[in-house]
């Protein structure tokens, strides 16, 4: 793909592709007429050069597939298709020079409470960004024929059920911009090192790059502020969060390695958050990375600081993974087996990575070897990440010749 249609893909396939499905709500058939007009592009443009204004172009070249796609089923029946006189019409009203932003509004379908809320991110994913069903497979650990087959379901449901691309009135706007901001999350949050690094600082960018349109869209929502400060801080690290291959823990970074730029993004997407008034989930997670940051000019965390931040993000969003990450930050504040006694508090832990780390962690910290080896084995047998499993591999060796003394 050249520059130039990698740029439009990635600036403008979201809101293309949502006045096309506009039109008649057919999500996949818009997606073929984008995806035909990417083609076109791909052979025209090298030859002929880049339009001045290469989102009509292209809304304008899809524009016309739909059409010859309608006039075709029309032809096929004996009847005039009112739909399709209609969504004909509609795409006829379209300003291929002055194309609205309206990323939202599909945000906002795919979120919409008519659609199976594990499905939310991926369609997310595949509609608003243009991901291949094989990428958001992979990250998601499925089968591709199993994503694809529940994207397509998905879609027909939006088509189906009548879902229009328009925003809500306003008294039930919050609420649907909650859906789209647990799904951005989710893009972001889950476990793509199961899709390899590339599709990982990828996918990882494209949630960056829908929580700052939010904010851009709906700049007086504090938790899209939220939500761009906690992944603006969290990437941040991202520079000093391996060596040689070897997951390096947050204690141990070299903070001069973090991107200062990146942190001073979130810094004031939290400080616009704050301003706002009211507290949410996201706002208090990028508080926490926000304290773990400081270090950068403090050399010390705030563990006071952050035990107030994990318990009241605990109280207002209870999790597992914030309850153990709390129990951590207790080992912090208090001491060791006052952590252990939390963890051992979470229910359903059995399975849960992050749980044994931490036990690992305070295990060895209250030199209960032979039970922190056991421990570190049980964290490796549930991690997927190569470079965590090499760190808690090395902790583990450490350990072992305590058991020979």
């Amino acid at each position: 793909m050249t520059s130039a249609t990698e740029k439009a893909a990635r600036t403008s396939y979201g809101r293309l592709l949502a006045l096309l499905a506009s039109a008649d709500r057919d999500i996949a058939g818009a997606e073929d007429a984008l995806a035909d007009a990417f083609e076109r592009a791909l052979t025209t443009w090298p030859r002929d050069g880049v339009p001045a204004n290469p989102d009509g172009w292209l809304l304008t070249a899809a524009r016309n597939r739909q059409r010859d796609k309608w006039k075709s089923a029309e032809r096929r029946t004996s009847v005039p298709l009112d739909p399709v006189q209609h969504a004909a019409h509609h795409l006829d009203t379209i300003d291929p020079d002055a194309i609205e932003d309206r990323r939202l509004q599909l945000m906002l379908v795919c979120a919409h409470p008519a659609i199976d809320s594990a499905m939310h991110t991926p369609l997310m994913l595949d509609v608003v960004l243009g991901c291949t069903a094989k990428e958001i497979a992979r990250a998601f650990a499925l089968p591709s024929a199993t994503l694809a087959a529940r994207l397509g379901r998905a879609k027909k449901r939006i088509r189906d059920a009548g879902i229009g691309f328009a925003l809500p009135d306003k008294s039930v706007l919050p609420s649907r911009v909650d859906a789209v901001l647990a799904a951005v999350y989710g893009a972001f949050a889950i476990d793509w090192h199961s899709g390899g690094s590339e599709l990982r600082e990828r996918l990882t960018g494209e949630a960056l790059h829908l929580a700052e349109t939010l904010c851009l869209l709906l700049p007086g929502d504090p938790e899209a502020h939220g939500l761009a400060a906690l992944i603006l801080l969290t990437t941040a690290r991202e520079p000093a969060r391996y060596r040689d291959g070897v997951l390096v823990p947050l204690a141990a970074q070299d903070t001069e390695k973090w991107d200062a730029t990146a942190i001073s993004r979130g810094e004031v997407h939290l400080r616009t958050a704050h301003g706002l008034g009211a507290v949410g989930r996201f706002q208090l997670e990028a508080a926490i990375e926000a304290v773990h940051c400081a270090r950068r000019h403090r050399r010390i965390t705030d563990w006071a600081t952050l035990h107030r931040l994990h318990d009241a993000l605990q109280r207002l969003a209870p999790t597992k993974g914030g309850a153990v990450a709390l129990a951590a930050v207790t080992a912090e504040t208090d001491c060791a087996e006052t952590g252990l006694d939390a963890l051992d508090s979470i229910e359903q832990t059995e399975n849960f990575q992050p749980a044994w780390a931490v036990r690992a962690h305070l295990l060895d910290r209250l030199g209960r070897f032979p039970d922190a080896i056991t421990a570190y084995e049980k964290a490796i047998s549930l991690s997927f990440d190569s470079p965590t499993r090499r760190y808690l591999r090395r902790r583990a060796d450490v350990l072992l010749p305590s058991l020979q003394e």
